[in-house]
């Protein structure tokens, strides 16, 4: 038997690496992902920031499963500027994906989680722990997620069977956010070796990292933990 055999798990931003690594990770548990994304065909596509397309998602999971036994919001967005450098309209792109979209996630998804009880792991940062002079709006958005999470926990806690919420702090991993990121900057390869310098453990994480934990957050293992933030950093944060 699979960890998480018999369950079913709506994790969004799936067309992404980290999204796609965890919905193998939950198929690999024996358990059953619902892709949802942007990019995915449209009775799976999802725009997180849209409380309509929250509804029609949940109305159709409803109607085939009738319940959900997890969420993984592993959408999200990045934007490279300081205070000065960051307008405002890019300032609420990041924060409408990265927390509205958590947000109307965590409220549409929970009454078919409440059904039997279950899990939601949010995908989080470092960021939301730490400042970032360059990533002003993504680390506004990630501190928010933590604190959500801790909200919705707390929340969930309460009702029998409970619904845990956990959420992750990655540092930098690599993938297309990262690479955008430093892309971004006037000397790619000068700011790639300067963030890996940063971690303790001297390299990036990896999408199928943030997958396997979020496989033990879904599954029985993690039956007494919830409002809990996992760093998943290589040491960055234990400075």
């Amino acid at each position: 038997m699979g960890r998480l055999s018999g369950r079913t798990v709506l994790v969004t931003g799936a067309a992404g690496g980290v999204g796609s690594a965890i919905c193998r990770a939950v198929a690999d548990a024996g358990g059953t992902p619902l892709a949802a994304d942007l990019k995915q065909p449209r009775d799976h596509g999802l725009d997180v920031t849209s409380e309509a397309d929250w509804q029609r998602v949940t109305t159709e999971v409803e109607r085939t499963v009738g319940h959900l036994d997890g969420l993984v919001n592993a959408a999200g967005v990045a934007a490279v500027g300081s205070i000065e450098g960051t307008d405002f309209t890019q300032w609420r792109r990041v924060l409408s994906v990265n927390l509205d979209g958590t947000f109307l996630g965590c409220r549409h998804a929970f009454a078919l989680l409440r059904k039997r009880g279950g899990a939601i792991v949010n995908l989080s940062s470092v960021y939301g722990r730490v400042g970032n002079s360059n990533l002003t709006a993504y680390s506004a958005s990630k501190g928010g997620v933590v604190q959500l999470t801790r909200s919705v926990a707390l929340h969930g806690a309460g009702l029998h069977p409970p619904v845990r919420c956990n959420s992750i702090s990655p540092a930098y991993l690599a993938g297309p956010m990262l690479d955008g990121i430093v892309g971004g900057t006037a000397y790619p390869g000068l700011v790639e070796g300067h963030l890996k310098r940063e971690i303790p453990l001297g390299r990036f994480g990896t999408a199928d990292e943030v997958a396997e934990l979020c496989v033990y957050l879904l599954s029985d293992e993690s039956a007494f933990v919830t409002g809990a933030d996992f760093a998943l950093d290589g040491g960055l944060t234990a400075r």
